[in-house]
């Protein structure tokens, strides 16, 4: 490209500091290469900051309160408690602040320079970026990386968008407790926000499109979360369709649910979402640098993790990898095998992967887009789970 005064060279370009691109970043910066990081929001990616560890802290600290409640029959006496969100909240919010820190710490060990802004492509690996603090900078990579995340998709249903639900980010954030959360979506993130609300002190209702939990499990599995949440006390409603939703999240909502023939209210007090994710591409200008997307909306991505441009690849759920932090790992592990001339790819990898309910369900078998049947699975706890009485035992 022509020399431009105005245009910062780097010899790496990272688009986002998730789990594969922090990785990278900090091991190409090492090797003594120039690398910058642009990163939008959120340092170290969703995993620190908004979902997997931050989750499990919440998980913990409803286990916690499961295991003193009198109905376990575990033998606890004690005086009266009571849950304090707002001390959920603040230990989840410590340990996100110490993640962060570390992370910080990883960059200036490392070399590669952290960029606080959004980037978008103004020609191929050439980036404007909007900085956080209101001005801009222009950056050019000899090579570029993708690694710029997903989010919670909002279904398109009349008056949802309006009643401002929440996503796994501001339910993350409650210092309050729900006193009836209405969870739309019966995957692995609405399973386990149900449980745990449910131990906190909520009750909880799933409404679930499909005509189970968990429709990517073989069916023994999805009966057996079913049992799990039912006999927990969670409320579910399988083959149901919202149809309009009238209210305010956070106050007082009531959704107008579809199930066969039979149209009912389901009234609550909050809205969840957990009904699948999105990548995070669309203000990235992609179509400037020669970057195409596939028919799923993700970048497309061949089994090495390259683009359709020159010189870029893309990396964890932007690539449509699956949505697991380790999954990104493995990514970077991907990437760099193919800049160092090895030759790992991402064909007929397994995926290990762990619902956090409890029990917990683990699995691993061969990476398959959404809608394949998975292989070679392994399932294990919801059999080892205790039984609640002798005669379950």
């Amino acid at each position: 490209m022509p020399f431009d005064m105005n245009i910062e060279r780097y010899h790496n370009l990272v688009i986002g500091s998730g789990e594969a691109g922090k990785y990278l970043a900090w091991s190409l910066a090492k090797l003594g290469q120039s690398t910058a990081v642009v990163e939008r929001a959120l340092v170290g990616g969703s995993c620190p900051n908004i979902a997997c560890l931050p989750s499990k802290n919440v998980i913990y600290s409803a286990k916690a309160v499961s295991l003193v409640a009198p109905a376990t029959g575990l033998g606890v006496v004690s005086g009266s408690f009571e849950v304090d969100m707002a001390g959920v909240a603040r230990r989840k919010r410590e340990m996100v602040e110490a993640l962060i820190a570390m992370h910080l710490a990883n960059f200036k060990a490392s070399g590669a320079e952290l960029i606080m802004g959004e980037a978008s492509f103004t020609a191929p690996k050439t980036v404007q970026v909007k900085l956080n603090g209101g001005s801009s900078r222009t950056i050019h990579g000899d090579r570029a990386f993708l690694c710029v995340g997903s989010r919670a998709s909002i279904p398109v249903v009349p008056g949802l968008a309006e009643s401002e639900p929440m996503t796994h980010v501001e339910a993350l954030n409650l210092e309050r407790l729900p006193e009836h959360l209405i969870i739309i979506g019966g995957g692995y993130v609405g399973l386990e926000f149900a449980q745990a609300m449910l131990r906190l002190g909520s009750r909880v209702t799933i409404i679930q499109h499909g005509p189970r939990l968990l429709d990517r499990e073989d069916a023994d599995v999805s009966k057996a979360l079913l049992e799990l949440m039912t006999e927990d006390g969670v409320d579910v409603l399988l083959d149901a369709a919202v149809l309009g939703v009238e209210g305010r999240s956070g106050s007082s909502v009531a959704l107008l649910v579809k199930s066969g023939a039979t149209e009912t209210i389901v009234e609550g007090s909050d809205i969840l979402i957990a009904a699948g994710r999105l990548p995070n591409v669309e203000n990235l200008s992609l179509g400037r640098a020669g970057v195409d997307l596939n028919a799923r909306g993700y970048i497309s991505v061949n089994e090495k993790l390259q683009t359709t441009a020159q010189q870029v690849w893309a990396m964890g759920d932007c690539a449509g990898s699956p949505q697991f932090t380790h999954a990104g790992y493995d990514d970077f592990r991907v990437v760099l095998s193919d800049l160092t001339g090895g030759n790992r790819t991402t064909h007929n990898r397994l995926i290990p992967y762990c619902l956090f309910t409890d029990p917990e369900l683990a699995r691993v078998g061969i990476d398959l887009p959404p809608g394949s049947e998975p292989l070679n699975k392994l399932e294990l706890g919801l059999s080892q789970r205790q039984p609640r009485s002798l005669a379950e035992a």
